[in-house]
């Protein structure tokens, strides 16, 4: 397909880290996706969840399945705008590389426990997989991926974090959280591909779950307008049995209608801007978005998620017992390193002595547990501590 000027070629990217001849057959943008999905990184999210763990049931959601969701929802609308639909998949597919087992609970529990050693950003940590925790290749650390991936990977960025990368790679991936300018095109669809996703999810899960409740979702305009179409079309799918049936329709005419208002909004925005390359994009506020309608109309239903479902009370009482599998398997690795697995335990040993030595320590902690799966931090809990906390 054709790409607007304004859209990352493939052949205009600035390039890989290491550098490395052109491949035959592909662009750099999918050999970026083809070694993103070859990794070992990237096998692992089968076994990490969204808001459900692992052990609660084998249909909910993982990290691998919501890549893929958001890779699906952004290349659609990639197509659809004339933007590069191979990078916008590479930045799906790779976006939650860094996330740690549990979910969220997972993730803010490492944060606290790294809080005196830099803290935790599973963005950053999604490009430390890709960038040197990866070890597949004789001549480099991580993937060797293009810039223009690696910059849609860090889709968040602290001012400290951003400053420490500006100073190990000059005018790289972290000079925009300095500069406030904009990433890619591809790399805004990427962010908003990835809400629309899980908002769809996360009602389709909760829902499974029992948590949440369709007749609760009534509260929810952007639901409820769909439920309410759907059953004047089809009155049948208001019997108790179709109840799921019921549900997909909603959630998938829900769905279209988000991308259709990104899609929509978007073009008017980029054409209002009229930025003439990618050089401009950047210069300029953030193009992809909602109509301000759908953007209200979205705000409402994470609001309602946040409240009816992420802090439902089976919820916090799982993320208390995760949060806790994640504190204490960090406590021990830093006690004793030797737990960890051989590569992991030489990279600390081999601190000893450093500039910083608690810090790097911590971080190489910080770096084994964010790398696990549920069920394996669930495992090495109970092999640590002789608890069980999860089943």
């Amino acid at each position: 397909m054709t790409l607007a000027p304004y859209a990352c070629h493939p052949d205009h990217s600035r390039g890989r880290r290491f550098a490395q001849p052109p491949a035959p057959t592909r662009t750099e943008f999918q050999r970026d996706r083809d070694r993103i999905v070859h990794c070992t990184a990237f096998r692992r999210l089968v076994y990490k969840t969204q808001v459900f763990l692992n052990h609660e049931g084998d249909l909910f959601r993982t990290r691998l399945t919501h890549s893929l969701e958001v890779a699906q929802l952004g290349r659609s609308m990639a197509r659809s705008l004339s933007l590069n639909e191979d990078l916008v998949e590479a930045i799906a597919l790779a976006h939650d590389l860094g996330h740690t087992p549990f979910g969220h609970a997972g993730q803010d529990a490492l944060n606290a426990c790294m809080r005196p050693f830099g803290g935790f950003e599973h963005n950053l940590q999604s490009l430390r997989v890709v960038d040197t925790l990866e070890e597949r290749y004789p001549e480099f650390d991580g993937l060797n991926l293009c810039f223009e991936t690696r910059e849609g990977i860090l889709k968040h960025c602290s001012a400290i974090n951003a400053q420490t990368l500006e100073q190990l790679e000059p005018g790289g991936v972290g000079r925009r959280f300095l500069d406030r300018t904009q990433p890619s095109l591809e790399a805004q669809l990427c962010n908003l591909a990835d809400e629309i996703a899980y908002n769809a999810h996360d009602i389709d899960d909760g829902v499974r779950s029992g948590l949440i409740s369709l007749a609760q979702l009534q509260q929810v305009p952007l639901v409820d307008d769909f439920r309410r179409q759907i059953l004047a079309e089809f009155p049948a799918l208001g019997e108790r049995s179709q109840g799921r049936r019921l549900l997909y329709e909603t959630i998938r005419r829900m769905l279209s209608a988000q991308v259709n208002d990104v899609m929509a909004a978007s073009s008017q925005a980029i054409e209002r801007a009229a930025p003439a390359d990618l050089a401009a994009v950047r210069q300029l506020p953030a193009l992809i978005q909602f109509s301000e309608a759908m953007a209200a109309r979205s705000q409402v239903l994470k609001s309602f998620l946040l409240h009816q479902l992420y802090r439902h009370s089976q919820v916090m009482h799982t993320t208390r017992l995760a949060q806790q599998v994640v504190q204490e398997l960090f406590a021990i690795y830093q006690a004793q390193p030797a737990e960890m697995t051989e590569g992991f335990a030489a990279r600390s040993t081999a601190l000893a002595g450093t500039a910083d030595e608690a810090t790097a320590r911590a971080r190489v902690v910080a770096d084994y547990i964010a790398g696990m799966t549920d069920r394996f931090a669930t495992r090495e809990h109970e092999r640590l501590s002789g608890q069980r906390l999860l089943p």
